[in-house]
């Protein structure tokens, strides 16, 4: 069984999840039934990955098959920048319930601290190709969030791409009535985000790794194909991947967090709530 961390919130979150992003339609569904099937229990999905349909259907089918049962699972979505208005936040909430076919999420996440122009438009962008800003305040989508833990369509609200001082405005926020349960943010031996993650933990708040082992679009090498981890792997009788998870002597986890220049792979455009230019 796959070890599970408790949030604030009080619930099991597993550590270690199936992400969706660039997982196209015609392979989502039956990646989701076979994770399920090998005892992944915590689904991560979005909606401008637009694979929402997709992987509800993988969802339901093995629930329907009896494989497992809805509350063994821990399904994440993200509310998209262009919905940061707090009078799109539900509807949105309620278009990625539809679209997954379920009456609640486990954990729904800001996607990004940056409200964006609504629209059809994922990513509305002006003559200069930067992000047209729709001039909300993160934390009034915030409030609006809120809402849906109230009215219980997520089981708990958290944020993504949050830096320090983003999450202390959160957390600082007069009347805030629920916490982040989560960040999630980039995190890999290049981006090792070791100062963020202190910080978090240090506010109750749990930290969710992507683009840990790569990404689809990556621009750098594999990490599992590094010759250091390679031979961190061979010592210590495990695959690459692994290597980032087991516990490893000093020597071994000084040599991954040599890897750490603060290089990140994925940005976003400029922005008034850019999070990217502060050091964490």
């Amino acid at each position: 069984m796959i070890p599970s961390v408790t949030l604030n919130t009080g619930a099991l979150m597993p550590v270690l999840g199936l992400g969706t992003w660039k997982s196209g339609k015609g392979v989502t569904t039956e990646a989701v039934k076979v994770a399920i099937g090998a005892g992944y229990r915590h689904i991560d999905t979005a909606y401008v990955y637009e694979n929402e349909t997709e992987v509800g259907a993988g969802v339901q089918a093995m629930i329907d098959q009896g494989v497992v049962k809805r509350e063994e699972l821990f399904i994440v979505s993200k509310l998209w920048c262009t919905f940061h208005t707090p009078s799109l936040v539900r509807g949105a909430c309620e278009k990625t319930l539809s679209s997954l076919n379920l009456d609640y999420v486990d954990l729904y996440l800001m996607h990004f601290p940056m409200g964006a122009k609504p629209g059809e438009d994922p990513f509305p962008l002006d003559e200069h190709k930067q992000l047209i800003c729709d001039g909300t305040s993160f934390l009034d989508t915030w409030e609006a969030m809120e809402e849906l833990v109230d009215d219980g369509l997520a089981k708990a609200i958290g944020i993504s791409n949050f830096n320090k001082d983003q999450i202390e405005a959160v957390l600082n926020k007069p009347g805030l009535k629920h916490k982040p349960a989560t960040n999630q943010i980039e995190c890999h031996p290049h981006l090792n985000q070791e100062k963020l993650i202190h910080f978090c933990r240090s506010r109750g708040i749990s930290v969710t790794a992507f683009a840990c082992l790569g990404s689809p679009d990556r621009s750098w090498a594999s990490f599992l194909d590094d010759p250091q981890i390679n031979a961190i792997a061979r010592k210590n009788q495990m695959t690459p991947a692994q290597a980032f998870d087991y516990e490893l002597s000093d020597d071994d986890m000084k040599t991954l967090m040599s890897f750490n220049s603060n290089w990140r792979g994925y940005t976003a455009s400029q922005h008034k709530d850019f999070p990217f230019n502060t050091e964490y």
